[in-house]
This record gives structure tokens, sequence and C-alpha cells, in this order.
């Protein structure tokens, strides 16, 4: 493969390679949709380095929360990476970024469609010089169609995609979801892409340009409400915490706090009521069948909701786990996070001293440390990667 390198001595490794060692990622993006694929490149093995804008670096590295002077945001999504500080506009900096690439498996980068062909960088040109490389583009709203020059940020992009549209409770205002699920998704999908482009590149020895948008990422995600609307021409609006299809799959309150029962089907409806000392529920008409229960989802969940607010959370968790129920607490970020289960699957892991969350991918064959590689200093190995790539 191109791009196999010496390791990094200025980072501690801490882990076994992973099934990306040998690969080199140039990281040109900035933020977070870009940077947090090439992260998720970084924990499974692939050299990532960072080239960011000399003085000021990543936007990113100016928003908090920020802890000791570091910012948290930017550690989040730019840990194991190597930092060069480049300016694309400077002849000699473009020379370097130019030979970075050269010696580079993958390109990612998210500037504004057109941004990079002005600098000579553009995929058309860069995939005739190095027909192997995968180049992966991140932008808002792709690099085709009338909205391509638009700027975009992941509240935008929510607001457009329809997500904001669906999310929140009846006849309230719209609400977007409290994590940037715009850029995540990006994100994911370009990760996803890169990843897959990689293994196409063994079969047929040539490399792609992936053209990965925000708003398409989102639309993807509305799922049952957009096939709602594409099958019966009936716009959805938000309908709560509940389900756009299925019942009863919503939040329910107890005694002392709130929980998820999903029961998607008559056979754990059925287990449900009997827990909740409701077996008449199972066979009342009304209830007969997931589509009934839908059409009667509030009136169900009045019933249910009666007899779960006599007691606290726990105890009716601990009978609807033994009934085999999917159900669980509305819990807190603080309670998510220090959970027996993320501690276990080692979803907290420090990262050159701050915590930070794990990596979801697991594989039987490669370590998932607890103490990864820092993100880095600006410019933090600018002197030796200028002289490897001399």
């Amino acid at each position: 493969m191109r791009g196999v390198s010496t390791p990094d001595r200025n980072l501690s490794a801490t882990s076994t390679d992973g099934p990306l060692a040998g690969l080199m990622v140039v990281d040109l993006s900035r933020v977070l949709a870009g940077p947090f694929a090439a992260m998720m490149l970084a924990d499974l093995g692939a050299r990532v380095i960072k080239v960011e804008r000399p003085g000021s670096g990543d936007d990113s590295r100016g928003y908090g929360p920020f802890l000791s002077g570091r910012s948290l945001y930017f550690a989040r999504v730019n840990r194991g990476k190597e930092s060069i500080a480049l300016d694309l506009k400077d002849p000699a900096d473009l020379a370097v970024v130019r030979r970075l690439i050269a010696g580079a498996d993958v390109l990612v980068e998210n500037y504004r469609p057109g941004v990079m062909a002005r600098l000579g960088l553009g995929p058309d040109e860069l995939l005739a010089e190095h027909p192997r490389l995968v180049y992966c583009s991140v932008s808002g709203f792709g690099h085709t169609g009338p909205w391509s020059q638009r700027p975009a940020y992941d509240a935008v992009v929510q607001g457009m995609s329809g997500i904001m549209a669906i999310t929140g409770a009846q006849g309230g205002a719209r609400v977007k979801p409290g994590v940037p699920v715009a850029d995540l998704a990006a994100g994911l999908y370009a990760f996803g892409g890169i990843t897959s482009a990689l293994l196409g590149r063994e079969r047929t020895g040539r490399g792609t340009h992936l053209d990965v948008a925000m708003y398409d990422a989102t639309v993807s995600l509305l799922e049952g409400a957009a096939l709602a609307y594409l099958a019966t021409g009936t716009d959805p609006g938000p309908i709560g915490n509940a389900h756009f299809t299925i019942a009863p799959f919503d939040t329910f309150s107890c005694q002392d706090r709130d929980i998820t029962i999903c029961a998607a089907n008559d056979a754990l409806f059925g287990a449900l009521v009997s827990a909740l000392g409701l077996p008449a529920l199972a066979i009342d008409s009304r209830f007969t069948g997931n589509a009934a229960r839908h059409e009667a989802r509030d009136v169900l969940k009045r019933e249910l909701e009666a007899v779960l607010r006599t007691a606290d959370a726990d105890h009716w968790l601990d009978l609807l786990d033994l009934a085999g129920v999917p159900a669980g607490p509305i819990s807190s970020v603080a309670e998510a996070v220090s959970s027996e289960q993320a501690l276990a699957r080692r979803m907290v892991i420090d990262a050159g001293g701050l915590p930070g969350p794990g990596q979801p991918v697991k594989l039987s064959t490669s370590d998932d440390p607890e103490v990864r590689r820092a993100a880095p200093a600006l410019d933090q190995h600018g002197a030796a990667l200028r002289a490897e790539f001399a």
C-alpha cells in the first residue's frame, strides 16, 4: 500500500496497529464532520496528518469547553493525529501539501466545492496524478445541485433536511436534536465511504472521489418519516418521543422519572401488559395488532401510565427486564457515560490526559485501548514532517 511510513516518535503508541495500519491520510478538513471521519481512521490504525492554518489552526481550537487551556471540542475529534501548519496560498507551503498527498492513500477535505480546484488540488487533477488516491470531499450540500455553493453549518442543514420539523412535541416549537447529527452523519458516511473505496481499490487498483454532503446524510436519516410522506403524501410533523408507525414505542412516566418502553410486536405487547398487571389489554379490540395500537396510542399510553405512576422506575424496569420487554431509563449524560456498560465497553477513554468518548468499532483482532494518543498542538509535528516530506 502507498503511504507506509515509520511510526511517529513524538506520539506514544498505546495500541496495536489496527486494521488500517500502513495507510496514510492527509486531513485538510476542519471543525467536525471531516475531522470526525479522519479520527475514526486514526483510531483504527491509519497515520493521519492534519494540515491546519498557520497561527490559528482549525476553527474548533477556539471552541469550548476548555480544560487547562485546551479545547475539548478539538481534542474530541483530532486525537491520534499529527499536525502541520501550512498556508495553502503560499507556494512553498502548497508544495509541501502536494508532497504529503503524493505519499497518501486518503485525502479528506471539507472546503466549499471549487476551492480545492482553484488551489490546484481538485479531485480531477490529483486523481490524474495519483490514480490510487481515495479523495473524500465533505460539504454542506455536495458538489452538484443548485445548492452546492451555499455555506452550511450543522444547524442550518438540520433545519433544511426535515429533521427539525419532526423533532419535539406535537404543537410545540421546532427543535433540533441535542447532538450535531448532520455533521456526525456526514462524518460516519465519509468514514464508511473511505473504507469501502479502499477495499475497492484493492480489487481495481484505482482510487476514487467521494462526494459526501451533510444534507444528503441527514435526509437519509429521516427513515420512517420520509417513507410515510413518500407513501401517503402526508407531511408528518413532530410526535414527541413516540414512533411514527409502532406502538407502544414511547417514553412513559413512572412515580419518580420517565422510562422508555418499546413493545414492537404482539408478543412483546402481551409480555408488557402482563408485567404491568393489565392482561386484559392484550385482548382489547382497541389494541389488537400494531396498526390498532398505533391508531389508539394516546389512549394506550394513558392506560399504561395509570399503572406505571404507582411505583418508581426501578421497580418497573426490573419487572420488564424479567419479562423480556425492551425498556430503559431516560439517563442523563452523566449517567450514560458513567454506566457500567459504558465502562465495560471502553466508551470513555483518556487521550493525552483529556477524557472523551471511545471508539465504537470493536475488532476481535485489534486492541481497544483505554488510553489513546492526544490531539496535537498546532504544528506540533511541522518540523519533522517538513523534513520527512522534503
